[in-house]
C-alpha cells in the first residue's frame, strides 16, 4: 500500500530524473496565469475586474518570452535571471497595461536563491528588486507610491526570501546525512579494527597454545630416532615425553576453542587461563626436553593480577620457547619473577651460544618477540630483548600490577609469539 509518505518521495525521485519535463510544464501554467491576469482591470475597492481590457501585442510578447525562459531556469539560473529581470523592466518602459510578467522573475530569482550561496543570493536579490521596483516606479503608468509597484517588490523580496530558506533546508538536511554516512563509516571501519584485532588475537592464542608443545614433540622425536636403535629404553622415555606434550596441546587446544565458540554467556563453562601458578609443570616440560632451567620468585604466595599473570605465564613460556630452539645444546636457562613495587618483572636469560633468538627463515616469521612485546605493551608495561654481553640472550619485562589493564581474553590471550 502507497502512503502519503512513499509517494511523495516517488514524486520528488520522478522530478529529479525529469527536472526539464517539469520546468517546461512550470512555465506553461506561469504562462497561462500571466495570460489570464493580462485580461483584468485593477478597480479600485471592488478588486480585478476580469475581461476588462485586452493586453498590447509587445505585453503578451514578452510574457511569453519570459514563460519561455523559464524551461532553462535550472540549468542557466543567472542567465534566465536576467532575461526576466530585463522583460519585467521592458514592458514597463513599452507598454501602457503591462501584464504581470514580473512573476517569471520572481520564479527565477527564487531558483537562483536555491542554488546559491547565501551573500550571493542578498546581492543579487536586492539588485533585481532595485531595478524592477526603479522601472515600475520611473516608466510604470502608476504613481510611483501606488499598490502595483509595492506588490513588485513584495514578490521579488518574498522569492529571495523563499529560495534562500530551501537551500538552507537542502544544506541541512545534507549537512544529515553527511553525519550519518560518516558515522557509518565509521561504525564499519571500527568493526573492521574489531574483527582484524579478533583475529590477532585468535592466531597469538593458537601459537601460544601450540608452539611450545610442537617445539618439544619436535625435539622429543629427534631424540627417539637418534637413540631408538642404540638406547630404545632412552627412545620409549622421549616418546613419552612426546605423549604428555602432544595431551596437553590437545588440551590447551581444546580449551581455546571452547572458548571461541561460545555465545557470550558469562556463565557458560570455560578452562582457567594459564598463570604463574603453573609455572613448575612449565619449566618441568623443558627440564624434560633437556633444557637446564633455574628459578627464582619472590613473594611466590601473592599472586598477579590475571592479566599480568597470564602475560608472564605467556612471556616466560615464549622465551623458553626460543631458548631451546635457537640457544644452541648445552645452554642453561635461567627464569625470574620479581615484585618492585607496583610492577612486576619477568626475566628469563641464557648463556647459549646459538642464533640470535628472533625471526628464523623456517620457524614462523619470528613473531615471538613481536608478540611478548604486543602483550606487554597491552597491559601498559615494557620489554626489552636483546643478546647479553658475553654470550646469550635476555629478555625482561615491565608489568604493572596496580593500575588498570586489559582483562585477559581467554587462554593464552593477546600475544602472538613466534619462534
Amino acid at each position: 500500500m502507497t502512503t502519503l509518505g512513499t509517494g511523495l518521495v516517488r514524486a520528488r525521485r520522478w522530478l529529479r530524473g525529469h527536472s526539464l519535463a517539469f520546468d517546461g510544464a512550470l512555465a506553461a501554467v506561469v504562462l497561462v496565469c500571466m495570460l489570464c491576469a493580462s485580461f483584468a482591470q485593477p478597480s479600485p475597492g471592488h478588486g480585478p475586474v476580469v475581461a476588462a481590457r485586452s493586453p498590447e501585442a509587445p505585453s503578451v510578447l514578452l510574457t511569453v518570452l519570459g514563460a519561455g525562459a523559464l524551461v532553462l531556469r535550472r540549468r542557466r539560473p543567472m542567465t534566465v535571471l536576467a532575461v526576466t529581470a530585463l522583460l519585467s523592466a521592458g514592458e514597463f518602459v513599452l507598454t501602457d497595461l503591462p501584464s504581470p510578467i514580473v512573476v517569471s522573475a520572481a520564479i527565477a530569482l527564487f531558483t537562483v536563491a536555491a542554488s546559491t550561496d547565501r551573500p550571493t543570493t542578498w546581492r543579487v536579490g536586492l539588485l533585481t528588486m532595485g531595478v524592477l521596483a526603479l522601472a515600475a516606479m520611473v516608466a510604470g503608468p502608476t504613481p510611483w507610491y501606488s499598490q502595483e509597484n509595492l506588490g513588485v517588490l513584495a514578490w521579488t523580496g518574498l522569492a529571495c526570501a523563499a529560495g534562500d530558506a530551501v537551500r538552507s533546508r537542502r544544506a541541512f538536511v545534507d549537512a544529515i546525512r553527511e553525519r550519518a554516512e560518516r558515522a557509518e563509516r565509521t561504525r564499519e571501519e571500527e568493526a573492521g579494527r574489531r574483527v582484524a584485532e579478533e583475529r590477532l588475537r585468535i592466531a597469538r592464542d593458537l601459537h601460544d597454545v601450540v608452539a611450545h608443545h610442537i617445539a618439544l614433540v619436535n625435539v622429543q622425536a629427534g631424540v627417539a630416532a637418534h637413540v631408538m636403535d642404540r638406547r630404545p629404553d632412552q627412545a620409549k622415555e622421549a616418546l613419552g615425553h612426546v605423549r604428555e606434550a602432544s595431551r596437553s596441546a590437545l588440551n590447551e587446544l581444546r580449551a581455546t576453542v571452547g572458548l571461541l565458540r561460545q555465545s557470550g554467556d558469562p556463565e557458560a563453562p570455560t578452562e582457567p587461563a594459564p598463570g604463574l601458578a603453573v609455572l613448575d609443570a612449565l619449566v618441568d616440560t623443558f627440564r624434560n626436553a633437556g633444557l637446564p632451567v633455574e628459578v627464582a620468585r619472590t613473594d611466590p604466595d601473592s599472586p598477579l593480577p590475571a592479566a599480568a599473570d597470564l602475560a608472564a605465564y605467556r612471556i616466560i613460556q615464549e622465551a623458553l620457547t626460543n631458548v631451546r630452539k635457537h640457544a644452541g645444546a648445552g645452554a642453561k636457562a635461567e627464569v625470574s619473577v620479581v615484585r618492585v613495587g607496583r610492577t612486576a618483572e619477568v626475566t628469563v636469560l641464557d648463556d647459549g651460544t646459538g642464533a640470535d633468538p628472533g625471526p628464523a627463515p623456517d620457524d614462523g616469521g619470528g613473531h615471538g618477540l613481536i608478540g611478548m612485546r604486543e602483550r606487554v605493551t597491552a597491559l601498559g608495561g615494557t620489554l626489552t630483548a636483546g643478546p647479553r654481553y658475553g654470550g646469550g640472550f635476555r629478555v625482561h619485562a615491565i608489568l604493572p600490577v596496580t593500575s588498570r589493564t586489559r582483562a585477559p581474553e581467554g587462554p593464552g590471550a593477546v600475544g602472538a609469539t613466534g619462534g
